[in-house]
């Protein structure tokens, strides 16, 4: 990392810091100013490279300006093709819902429409809140622990994290917050409490409009649900007259390997929300997927300007085509997933289980140091040796990897190598390294 005098980095961020709000918090813990980015890198405006396990919070699952995608958006907006279409008829969408259904949900016998909400996965939780009340005539939602939906009221209100619940200034009614899978340590069944308090109708619980759920709880610290547990709630959902809506916000697109993260449990949801990768670009895009008999809306009855985002239509489709029309991409991204829980697991184990210990799923890993402020240090420390990676859980405390799923082995195990010396640097030599 050039090295660079305080005077010289206050200038350099001077537009910023007058301008910007104090809202933004990646910059904070990246203090560079980025010019270009490719596959697994971003670029400095000094040249100086980073590996990205970051990607945009895996809204780039596909890696940073992929050609494929490229090109095909080139092609597209040197032909005049359309960027903003409101929800008009146009090719661009047409070729996305085409291959969309052709190559992800007929495959999956995946009877669902596509409703494009706005740009947002919040845009995408909000509209599906809205349509499970609207389809039940209830207003309960349950919600779990760690939870975390996006941060405008009706998402937040399902969001589990007090800092962010704090900024909004008023109550965030209409949730009923119950324990995620573990939660309260792998004893107690917290599918079997949801069903006992739905059951009883003194247990102050209303019967809810639906229930919203992570399969990988990303920014809650990457915890993961078993597969049991999931089929329980989705049955209990479902026995209790409630929708059950997967938030595939962050998971999904492949992230867990699978297009969809829910696949291996074999779930059938009536709603999932998905945005972030699904562009495969970092195109602002999310859909809702109703299933078809739940399709209850009334024309205009939820809208926005944004909900068209043809540029993204195209690299989308462009994504399905080259990533999704065989199994060979899923297959590749499972391997490395494979890799990176190894590697994960081995930096863990030469460190006390208390201090130190592995967790996620798939290509959404990471390491959990059991404190807020040490994990920033390593991920202050890791910056400085060209790797950027961020942290998540309650307390900020897991180091989270969210590499581009189609990294190279090379870059993954050097990325994975910066992050074990950041580590140790920060926390000490191994305690369990072999004699």
């Amino acid at each position: 990392m050039t090295d660079q005098s305080a005077p010289d980095r206050e200038e350099e961020f001077a537009i910023f810091n007058h301008l910007e709000s104090e809202v933004r918090s990646y910059a904070r813990s990246f203090p560079v100013v980025f010019a270009r980015a490719r596959g697994a890198q971003l670029f400095a405006r000094d040249g100086t490279a980073y590996l990205d396990f970051l990607m945009g919070c895996s809204s780039l699952n596909y890696g940073h300006n992929p050609p494929e995608l490229k090109s095909a958006l080139a092609d597209y907006i040197e032909g005049d093709g359309i960027t903003h279409g409101l929800d008009l008829y146009n090719v661009a969408k047409e070729s996305f819902l085409q291959e969309f259904h052709e190559t992800i949900l007929r495959p999956r016998q995946f009877d669902y429409v596509v409703q494009f909400p706005g740009p947002t996965g919040a845009n995408a939780v909000e509209a599906a809140l809205k349509l499970a009340r609207k389809i039940t005539g209830r207003s309960n939602i349950v919600a779990f622990t760690n939870g975390f939906h996006g941060v405008s009221l009706g998402a937040l209100s399902c969001t589990g994290n007090r800092y962010h619940r704090a900024a909004a200034g008023q109550l965030l009614g209409g949730v009923t917050r119950l324990p995620y899978d573990g939660y309260l340590g792998s004893t107690v069944d917290s599918a079997n409490y949801l069903d006992r308090l739905l059951s009883d109708p003194s247990s102050g619980v209303d019967a809810p409009a639906a229930v919203i759920v992570e399969t990988v709880q990303g920014e809650g610290g990457l915890n993961v649900a078993g597969i049991e547990w999931l089929r329980n709630v989705a049955a209990i959902a479902r026995k209790h007259g409630a929708l059950l809506i997967v938030d595939d916000i962050q998971a999904g697109v492949g992230r867990t390997g699978a297009f969809f993260s829910f696949e291996a449990s074999g779930l059938r949801p009536d709603i999932v929300t998905m945005a972030k990768s699904i562009s495969g670009y970092g195109l602002p895009m999310a859909l809702v997927l109703i299933d078809r008999k739940l399709d209850r809306w009334e024309p205009g009855e939820h809208n926005g300007t944004f909900r068209g985002n043809c540029h993204a239509f195209v690299t989308a489709r462009a994504a399905l085509e080259h990533f999704w029309r065989t199994d060979s991409f899923a297959a590749s991204v499972e391997e490395k997933g494979n890799l990176l829980k190894s590697r994960l697991e081995q930096i863990a184990q030469k460190y006390d289980p208390s201090r130190v210990s592995a967790k996620g799923r798939g290509m959404m890993r990471g390491i959990e140091l059991k404190s807020g402020e040490i994990a920033g240090q390593v991920v202050r420390t890791a910056f400085q040796r060209g790797l950027i990676v961020e942290t998540a859980g309650p307390k900020g405390e897991v180091v989270k990897c969210l590499p581009p799923l189609v990294i190279g082995e090379d870059q993954l195990s050097q990325g994975l190598d910066i992050l074990a010396h950041a580590i140790e640097s920060v926390i000490g030599s191994p305690v369990n390294t072999p004699a």
